[in-house]
């Protein structure tokens, strides 16, 4: 099903087009950092995210051969269209495994969506750092993860801890991020075609 582009995504994408030159990016790198920058009017991403044109590649064609796609919580979910997501985070299982080991919710409810997925999926965390670093600490083997929680408490540490990790993945450097921008990643995967 193809989708249809509004026209103020269009000139949104012409003005941002106009303002800096993405031409010389690899195509998936490009159409990743175009649609973060869209969606959140911050050119400081053309030079903050941190692309790897193999792991989008491989990650787009996980999507396109039925991945399944978790996020770390529903404001990450909502952002991504034309896919169903995997968030357990509001789960009462992720509730009582948190309290029994004394992880955050959302760590937990890495936990609990591994067992649910197991490898090969796309993990898109645009929200809390600690489930980045839990699902790190997994031997998840992911298509991709999608790694840009935002916040002043192990966000950086945490994405820093992605990029060292040989997953493949898209982060970004800094503390910045958020909910918005990991849905913008992911869905720049889907809508390659639409956008160029």
């Amino acid at each position: 099903m193809s989708r249809v582009v509004h026209p103020i995504e269009r000139e949104s994408y012409r003005i941002l087009r106009s303002r800096v030159d993405l031409s010389h990016l690899p195509p998936l790198t490009r159409a990743v950092t175009e649609r973060v920058v869209h969606a959140s009017a911050d050119l400081d991403y053309v030079t903050d995210l941190v692309c790897d044109e193999t792991a989008l590649a491989g990650g787009r064609a996980a999507l396109r051969a039925g991945a399944p796609v978790v996020t770390d919580v529903w404001m990450v979910a909502a952002g991504i269209t034309r896919r169903d997501v995997v968030c357990p985070v509001a789960d009462p299982a992720a509730a009582v495994l948190a309290r029994e080991t004394g992880l955050t919710r959302s760590a937990a409810a890495v936990r609990i969506a591994y067992e649910r997925v197991g490898p090969g999926a796309v993990w898109v965390v645009g929200c809390a750092p600690t489930a980045l670093v839990e699902l790190i600490a997994r031997d998840a083997a992911p298509a991709l993860v999608v790694g840009l929680p935002v916040g002043f408490v192990g966000a950086a540490e945490s994405k820093a801890a992605l990029r060292a990790s040989g997953l493949p993945a898209v982060s970004n450097v800094g503390e910045k991020g958020g909910s918005a921008v990991a849905a913008a990643a992911l869905n720049a995967l889907l809508y390659l075609e639409e956008t160029s």
